[in-house]
Parts: C-alpha cells; sequence; structure tokens
C-alpha cells in the first residue's frame, strides 16, 4: 500500500512540474511532436520512408516497427484502458489550455508512448541508425503525454513497458514459432 501511496504522489509532483513549463519553444515542439504522433501517423511515415530507401533492411525493420506498434496498441487501447479506468490527471494541475485537449478515455497506460516505443525498439535492431533517429521523437512523445496532462508519469511508464514488451514479442515470434514446429 505505502508503495502505491508513494506511485501517486510521484505522480501528482512530476505532473505537476511538467505541465508547468512556460517555454513557448518547448509548448510548440511538444505540440508538433504530439499532431504527427497522432493516429501513429509519425510512425506510419517513417516506416513508409524506411521501407522506400532502406532496401531489404529498411522493409524488415519497417514491418518489425509496425507489427510491434500494433501489438502495442492492441494492448493499450484494446485491453488496458478497458479493465482500468482511471481518471486522467486533475485539470486543476496543468496550468495551460492544452489540458481542454485530451482523450476522454482511460489514462492507463499511454497508448501514444506503447506506441512510440514499440516502433522504435522493434526497428533498432534491424537498422540501428534508423532507431536513433526515431528515439529522439519517441521520447518526445512520452513527455508530451505528461506535460499536456494528458497522462500520469506511471501511465507513460506502464506504455513504455507495453511496448517494449511489444517489441520483444515481435522480434522473437519467428522463432517462437519455428521452436514450436519442431
Amino acid at each position: 500500500m505505502r508503495l502505491l501511496a508513494l506511485v501517486r504522489e510521484m505522480d501528482r509532483r512530476l505532473t505537476k512540474r511538467m505541465a508547468s513549463c512556460r517555454k513557448p519553444e518547448v509548448h510548440r515542439t511538444l505540440s508538433v511532436v504530439e499532431e504527427t504522433a497522432e493516429a501513429t501517423k509519425l510512425w506510419w511515415g517513417a516506416a513508409a520512408v524506411m521501407a522506400g530507401v532502406g532496401g531489404w533492411k529498411g522493409r524488415k525493420a519497417a514491418v518489425a516497427g509496425i507489427a510491434a506498434l500494433g501489438l502495442a496498441q492492441l494492448v493499450c487501447n484494446g485491453v488496458c484502458k478497458q479493465v482500468i479506468d482511471r481518471p486522467r490527471p486533475p485539470k486543476e494541475w496543468i496550468p495551460h489550455d492544452g489540458v481542454e485537449d485530451r482523450p476522454g478515455s482511460s489514462s492507463f497506460a499511454s497508448g501514444h508512448t506503447a506506441a512510440a516505443l514499440a516502433f522504435t525498439a522493434a526497428v533498432a535492431p534491424s537498422w540501428p541508425s534508423a532507431g536513433a533517429v526515431c528515439a529522439v521523437p519517441a521520447a518526445l512523445v512520452a513527455v508530451e503525454r505528461v506535460q499536456s496532462g494528458a497522462h500520469y508519469p506511471s501511465d507513460v511508464a506502464a506504455g513504455a513497458a507495453i511496448g517494449l514488451a511489444s517489441a520483444w514479442l515481435v522480434r522473437r515470434l519467428p522463432r517462437l514459432v519455428l521452436r514450436v514446429r519442431r
């Protein structure tokens, strides 16, 4: 019980601190990231570029990224948000206008973060430089979800864990299937 109280307190403190950032360049940058990441547009676009210019390596990375992204979205939006009904952070904690533009779904877990981390972590083994490039917007997506007031930090951490697990599973699935067939 003490651990849960500690997580709630850390969520409160970090959310209020991140949401109180008043630097206009930070807001602009995070707004652009959020807009491009909405409905996974950023990741689909990255996959298209990788497949178009990366040859076999790019196509392999793109397919792995999209597969992991799909699995992460299924787990976050199809399972977690349906089972765990957690309200978004209180509006009083968010001192900017972005708080009015939040989704009405459950806060747990962050689907945006799950998708971003799943895509990036699945791409990186096939094409490390593309994975490194994708890591920058993926990190910004995670920060934006808390800064905008859409999620608690623990929602983002859970989304990141789901994303990483999804990437791991997608990368390992072909080997697991081959073992089962033998």
